[in-house]
């Protein structure tokens, strides 16, 4: 769920918080797959909540 309030994170915001290398996102994102970003200008930006739905969703084999 999102609304006006709900920070946006950087690309090494999320690669921090989810404990994986910067590149990943990217390699995430060309194959659709990862949390979804927004683009700003010609930078890529994630909601909160998304990262978190995103994580959420995701299960352990």
């Amino acid at each position: 769920m999102c609304n006006r309030h709900d920070p946006l994170w950087t690309v090494q915001d999320v690669a921090t918080f989810l404990g994986v290398p910067v590149g990943a996102l990217y390699d995430w994102r060309c194959q659709g797959e990862g949390p979804p970003a927004l683009k700003i200008g010609r930078r890529l930006r994630y909601r909160e909540s998304d990262v978190f739905a995103w994580l959420d969703e995701q299960t352990a084999a």
